[in-house]
């Protein structure tokens, strides 16, 4: 068992969900210019034959909670998303938000409002965080992936 699952409570997953450079910079520019209001959006990419995730898309949505705490999505956003993914060869992988001041991982509320057992949920921190992973620098931001089922959270490291 790893430092973060008796720390966390969560397992860690078998694999690396992998995101782009230009992904990744939209994801973390928008949580900046959101911040302190807590920042979101669908990550859009494939995934092959053998499971690997590729995160190719940051697809921006509005927190319609306008809060620093929690954030909801629009659902007129998230129609345009996906339409947008299937026009354009791409699968939603999942959702994404920002904790402007907290660390990388699921709140109590985002277990419970995680519904979707197939998609992945990644949080970004903004806070500097020892995230003691050989691929984070210290102090950087973290973006994690994480699939939650029935409350039980499964975390993915995510290398850009």
């Amino acid at each position: 068992m790893t430092e973060a699952e008796k720390k966390y409570g969560w397992e860690e997953g078998g694999k690396i969900v992998r995101i782009t450079r230009e992904a990744y910079d939209s994801i973390l520019s928008q949580a900046r210019e959101d911040a302190p209001i807590e920042s979101c959006g669908y990550v859009l990419g494939t995934i092959d034959e053998a499971e690997n995730i590729q995160i190719t898309h940051n697809y921006r949505l509005t927190n319609t909670d306008h809060s620093e705490e929690h954030f909801s999505l629009d659902p007129k956003e998230q129609f345009a998303a996906i339409k947008y993914a299937r026009t354009n060869g791409l699968k939603v992988i999942g959702n994404w938000h920002s904790h402007p001041a907290s660390p990388s991982r699921p709140s109590d509320e985002d277990k419970r409002l995680a519904f979707d057992p197939n998609i992945l949920y990644l949080i970004l921190s903004l806070s500097p965080d020892i995230s003691g992973q050989p691929y984070v620098a210290e102090g950087e931001p973290v973006l994690n992936a994480f699939r939650i089922v029935n409350g039980k959270v499964t975390r993915f490291p995510v290398v850009v």
